[in-house]
């Protein structure tokens, strides 16, 4: 069985409790079932039996001197979670119903809120509401610390309960309670969940002649929904379209394949990315093979620091191909590739297995992608008291195996001129963000004037 690799933002489903080693039955019992053959036969040193033999102690003790009755299950999801997760902050176990919900997800429908989250010391934190969601629509934003859910405190919950508890039947009301940076006091939100159809690609022209193209996570409908857009802007501008501006900000990734196939679409040939894994058997490398949709058309690519993983490999094949300007601020910094691993009857178990490279052998691991024109979205920076990029998180992987930053590539040369005169910070009259107001985007209208310089260029050398 070929195992589908996914890259997703650590976002954990499920963080458990790390419960220290089984009695010498439990060992010869249970562990042996637990173990893989290659494990199992290394099993017979005594270090692992004495560890083994901690863990059933731990176990049977906890079955009978617990407080309250504790389901076997239970104990043993803890004890996985907690191997997994401590390992690094995106391996996690998932249960059967958590492995059905991720598999729905990565198809493009599911229900709840909308609204991603992830766990950092013991706190449920918003990594981005979906676009058109209740989450998006009641004013939700990355960074929002979630304190209660219908008035009942997070504290102790595992995300995986946090995340059962926001979701429900569509029409059905709940009230979250959120702490957010700048505001003394918490923020009560009432939300009416819904079927959430996460419309992963949005577009529209700008002008006339230059498309936008947002693109708010990579699943199964990706590729085939970028294709369709930029179809669509070629024929609603008359053929006229001149340039592109892409927009992957806080985009928190999702699938490999997606990330090559969207990459793909703009590249002609050469690499897109490659990962290295453990075992060199297992790495791999992806070309371009498809031509580019576009037949060169200039492209600007928009990114943040809540642009991830899927994303930032999207970002860096198109700027280490010099196919794109990228715009914005440095991206998360997420360059690890997890492998979700079914475990039939018992759900599945996703795997830090690889790091993953830029086409000049770069490893954006920890690092991030760092834009070619940096250009910040407010004057105002906000302190900020939780992990902001993957560098933060606790346990993440180290930067390794990549080509030196002094080798990376050159800073670019091909620039058109006037992005020596685009400000890092919007002007001090600039009009307050407003997402349903395209001019109060200061990043995006920056992209926009670039794509313009750069097309009346590009069509001259045509």
């Amino acid at each position: 069985m070929k195992l589908r690799t996914g890259l997703l933002l650590g976002a954990a489903f499920a963080v458990g409790v790390a419960i220290g080693p089984v009695s010498d039955r439990l060992a010869r019992d249970f562990g042996a079932q637990l173990l893989p053959p290659a494990w199992a036969q290394e099993a017979g040193h005594a270090e692992t039996y004495q560890l083994l033999s901690l863990f059933g102690d731990v176990f049977e003790r906890v079955r009978a001197e617990y407080v309250d009755p504790v389901d076997d299950r239970d104990l043993i999801e803890n004890a996985l979670n907690g191997m997994l997760t401590g390992l690094d902050p995106h391996s996690n176990y998932m249960n059967a119903k958590v492995f059905r919900d991720m598999q729905v997800q990565t198809r493009g429908e599911f229900g709840g809120l909308g609204i991603e989250v992830t766990q950092e010391n013991g706190v449920i934190k918003v990594v981005s509401p979906i676009d058109d969601t209740p989450a998006s629509r009641a004013g939700v934003k990355p960074g929002d610390l979630i304190l209660a859910i219908d008035g009942k405190s997070v504290q102790g919950l595992s995300l995986n309960d946090a995340v059962d508890r926001m979701r429900g039947p569509p029409n059905s009301k709940i009230k979250l309670t959120i702490k957010r940076e700048g505001v003394e006091q918490p923020l009560e939100l009432t939300l009416t969940r819904e079927v959430i159809k996460i419309q992963v690609i949005k577009a529209h022209l700008e002008g006339g002649d230059v498309g936008y193209i947002r693109i708010t996570s990579f699943n199964e409908q990706t590729d085939s929904g970028l294709r369709k857009a930029y179809q669509q802007l070629k024929a609603e501008s008359g053929d006229k379209l001149r340039a592109l501006v892409i927009d992957l900000r806080n985009n928190p990734g999702g699938l490999l394949d997606q990330a090559v196939a969207v990459s793909d679409d703009f590249i002609n040939d050469g690499e897109v990315v490659s990962t290295r894994a453990r075992h060199p058997d297992d790495s791999q490398r992806w070309n371009a093979k498809g031509g580019d949709i576009t037949g060169g058309m200039p492209i600007v690519v928009l990114i943040n620091g809540g642009s991830a993983s899927a994303s930032e490999i999207v970002a860096g094949a198109l700027q280490d191909h010099r196919r794109a300007i990228l715009l914005g601020t440095r991206s998360f910094g997420k360059g690890s590739v997890q492998t979700v691993i079914p475990l039939p009857g018992n759900g599945a178990m996703r795997l830090t297995t690889a790091r993953y490279y830029t086409p000049s052998g770069r490893s954006i691991q920890g690092l991030g992608i760092t834009p070619d024109i940096e250009v910040q979205a407010t004057r105002t920076e906000q302190p900020h008291f939780f992990a902001e990029r993957e560098a933060d998180l606790n346990r993440a992987l180290r930067n390794t195996g990549g080509v030196p930053q002094s080798e990376a590539p050159p800073p670019r040369t091909d620039l058109p001129a006037m992005v020596h005169e685009i400000q890092k910070l919007p002007p001090e009259n600039w009009p307050k963000f407003d997402p349903t107001k395209p001019s109060t985007d200061y990043q995006l209208q920056e992209a926009l004037a670039v794509a313009r310089a750069m097309a009346p260029a590009k069509r001259a050398s045509q």
